[in-house]
Order: C-alpha cells, then structure tokens, then sequence
C-alpha cells in the first residue's frame, strides 16, 4: 500500500483577506507558520513518513520546511504540477471587488483563469507518478486549496462531488491494487488541540 498525505498551505495575509492568491507568491503570515508547527508536531507523533513533496510557491515550500523540520525529513522535493490554479485576473481580488468590477457573473466570463480539468489532471497526473515511482512508501504532498480538491473530485468522484480544504488540513490516500480510497478528509484535529486559527 502507498500512503499520501495531501496537506494544504498555512494561512497567508491574502487568505485572511479573502483575496484569491492563484499562482500569486504569497508567503505564510504568523498565523500560518503556526499552523504548519502544529501538524508538524502532530505528524512527530504519528506513523513515519518517507518523503516530503511540495508546491514551488513559497507559501507551500515554507509549510513543507516546517513540517519536516518536525519530523526528521528536512529535504523538499518540489514539483510544480503541485501549484495552485492560476487564477487570471482574478488574483488579489476579493469577492466583492470581483462583483464590482465583472458582475455576480464574473465566473462565466473568460478571465484568464486555468481551466479546472487541467488542474485535476495534473494533480492526478503526480499522484500516478509517486506511486509508480515510490510503490510501499508513505508520502506527505504539500500544496493548495484548489489544487488538493479538484484533484480528489477527479480522482474519487463518486465521494467528492464538492470540496473543501482548510489551511494545513490533512487529507489521507490510501492506493492498494490499483485503487485508491481516502481514510481521511480535511482534518484540522491538530488546530483545535492548539488552538491556532
């Protein structure tokens, strides 16, 4: 069995603000470096972990960092199928601005934006090459909100028909015989026990 963890990012300054960062380098605030601290330290206590995987964007290499700092795996491999969608013109604007300037249609109207199957395939495009490459290992995979979800959507769409990722949640992957099942979604346990929001 291979085992992955997709993790997203910590927070950043753009995600308290509800701007959309797409490939936009935004770096962890406080908050967020704390974030990655607590699933690190959550991470320590659990099974090992062979290798840690990661977003270029700094936000997502910053978290990688602090993560394996904690549990003993101190190089990040970076893979930039693992960035977030590029979100076009959109970046660094708020939904109401968005509203403002486009209408409550915006989504409709060609605004550069990736297209969402190309980021799925992506994202599944890596995971099919980590378990061919690293069959039996446990991977830890961090990268983005969008990403992580359309990525599940494509790769179980009968259980993710929508999606939602926090900050340094924890999704489990479990891939055994050519299938894959997920034991666990989007957990923030390690959030509530140190009460960093």
């Amino acid at each position: 069995m291979t085992t992955i963890g997709l993790i997203r990012h910590g927070i950043t300054e753009w995600n308290s603000l509800g701007k959309a960062q797409g490939v936009s380098d935004i770096p962890l605030n406080e908050i967020g470096r704390k974030q990655a601290k607590s699933i690190g330290d959550r991470l320590s206590l659990e099974e090992h972990w062979d290798m840690i995987f990661t977003s270029d964007l700094s936000r997502a290499f910053e978290t990688a960092k602090i993560i394996g700092n904690k549990i003993g795996l101190p190089d990040c491999h970076i893979d930039e199928r693992l960035r977030e969608i590029h979100c076009g013109k959109i970046e660094g604007t708020t939904e109401e601005q968005r509203v403002r300037k486009w209408g409550s249609e915006w989504r409709n109207l060609n605004l550069g934006m990736e297209d969402f199957e190309e980021v799925s395939n992506r994202g599944v495009d890596f995971l099919k090459d980590i378990v061919r490459t690293y069959k039996g290992k446990r991977i830890l995979v961090v990268g983005h909100g969008a990403l992580i979800g359309l990525t599940l959507q494509k790769l179980l769409p009968q259980k993710f028909q929508q999606t939602y990722i926090d900050n340094t949640s924890i999704t489990i992957l479990n891939h055994i015989e050519d299938k894959w099942n997920c034991s666990l979604y989007n957990c923030t346990h390690h959030l509530n026990l140190s009460k960093v929001r």
